[in-house]
């Protein structure tokens, strides 16, 4: 009975142990919550902090992973997914738009936010609705980031939030249940099936079947055209073509559009981007999100500056 009780005791004391530790240095149960949208399929729910496998992150009052919005900044948008969001895997202090707000800021002696406006698996259009319902906030230039599956990757309004694990509208109740639940058995499940989830994975490719050019490129041409806002466009290159040493066929499109439209184009395969630079096979690490930075600030001069 001593032995029993013993191993009782010591099995509660574990459980409540490896709960306490998960929450307090993990970061379980504080995840970014999302939320559906009619316009946009889903964003970030406003107004959050959260403390996740040992990142700082922060969402303000309009969803943007990005400090308060100051009326007396100088503002740039910067549209994008989940490469630019960086994910829970990135420090808000580590973040490309983070560095640049700070870089930008400095470098002209007045405050510019570079705000980042993002969600996982976001393609154009969803960044062209939030500009349709959110407006421009006064923006002085605004950045399209995207990659090369982007050109086909249009919206379809499919349920995702609270279907797909990476997209949940509420905190779960335990941590080891959090993480048996959502990162334990699902690689258990991927290994016996000897396959991976791609959208569970990276959340990218959401209608790759989709013949249609992305909906959001020409609107956001138009827009910055209508209201005389410098667009530029990022193209980020993910592993697979960094390995062949030029964009894919889907890139490609996005390479023409941007020439054939006279729109400023930055494209990092052609400024220094390696292997070191990326945390799976499309997006950046902390590393990789200075080099985004970086590259954007040394290009700062040959594009156009916007204010």
């Amino acid at each position: 009975m001593k032995k029993k009780l013993f191993f009782v005791l010591f099995a509660i004391i574990f459980v409540i142990g490896m709960e306490l530790f998960l929450r307090i240095y993990f970061g379980f149960c504080d995840t970014v919550l999302i939320q559906e949208d009619l316009d946009l399929e889903y964003i970030a729910q406003p107004n959050q902090e959260r403390f996740r496998f040992r990142n700082h992150i922060e969402y303000n009052s309009k969803s943007m992973r990005s400090e308060v919005l100051d009326s007396t900044a100088v503002k740039i948008l910067g549209f994008g997914d989940s490469v630019i969001n960086g994910g829970v895997q990135t420090d808000q202090d580590s973040l490309a738009t983070s560095l640049l707000s700070k870089g930008l800021s400095k470098r002209y002696g007045e405050k510019v936010q570079f705000l980042n406006i993002s969600a996982g698996s976001w393609g154009p259009d969803n960044c062209y609705a939030y500009l349709q319902k959110h407006g421009d906030f006064g923006a002085k230039s605004i950045y399209l980031f995207v990659s090369s599956h982007d050109a086909y990757d249009n919206m379809n309004f499919e349920k995702i939030v609270d279907v797909n694990k990476s997209f949940p509208s509420k905190q779960y109740i335990s941590a080891l249940y959090e993480l048996v639940d959502r990162y334990l058995y699902p690689r258990l499940k991927s290994l016996i099936r000897e396959t991976s989830s791609k959208n569970t994975n990276l959340g990218i490719n959401k209608n790759e079947d989709d013949s249609t050019f992305n909906t959001g490129f020409i609107p956001f041409l138009a827009y910055s055209k209508n209201r005389n806002i410098p667009l530029t466009i990022y193209l980020h290159a993910d592993k697979e073509e960094l390995n062949m040493g030029s964009y894919n066929e889907q890139g490609q499109e996005i390479i023409g559009f941007a020439k054939a439209n006279g729109i400023n184009l930055i494209m990092d395969l052609e400024n220094g981007l390696d292997q070191s630079h990326f945390r799976d096979k499309i997006h950046l690490n902390s590393r990789g999100q200075h080099k985004m930075a970086k590259i954007i600030l040394d290009n700062w001069s040959r594009s156009v500056k916007g204010y």
